[in-house]
């Protein structure tokens, strides 16, 4: 049975995770005017272009609706363009404008990326170890069922309408 000392030294844990991942967010949004799930986006789009929406999503494991939204935002701003492939109209193809690649260059590190590089350094039996533990911290948690992407974000990642009031109050 669990110490009370134990409970609290979990749960102590977990907010540390999370006031990590929102001080980043709030970083970046201040700093850059993106959003995790927009910076995240962003940089796909930069490594290889042009990408469709589809080729996109499936990068960010994103589904095709949200990236959409996030590259409407995008586009808004005058960091990506959309247009019509020549060859096949049906498909929309996605690049990075020069201000986007600029804004990529000089975004500072998401917060995964840091993480991922300190994670893939660690011996096989602690990676495995983080992850059976953080697997049963979400069964616990009644989260293992959550659909997310394998990014750190803080605030919704969804459609505008709902969620721009949730996303605006999380970064007050």
């Amino acid at each position: 049975m669990a110490t009370s000392q134990q409970s609290e030294q979990i749960l102590i844990a977990l907010r540390r995770v999370n006031r990590a991942i929102d001080l980043h967010s709030r970083k970046l949004a201040q700093t850059h005017g993106l959003t995790s799930p927009q910076a995240v986006v962003l940089k796909a789009a930069a490594t290889q272009h042009p990408l469709t929406t589809g080729e996109l999503a499936d990068r960010v494991s994103l589904s095709q609706a949200t990236v959409t939204d996030i590259l409407k935002r995008l586009e808004q701003r005058g960091l990506i363009e959309r247009r019509r492939d020549t060859r096949d109209r049906r498909r929309v193809l996605v690049s990075v404008t020069q201000d986007g690649q600029q804004l990529v260059a000089t975004a500072p590190p998401l917060l995964q990326e840091r993480f991922l590089r300190r994670f893939e350094q660690l011996k096989d039996w602690e990676r495995n170890l983080l992850i059976a533990s953080i697997q049963r911290t979400a069964e616990l948690m009644d989260a293992e069922e959550l659909d997310v992407a394998p990014m750190l974000s803080n605030g919704p990642i969804c459609p505008p309408s709902p969620c721009d009031e949730e996303e605006s109050a999380t970064t007050v």
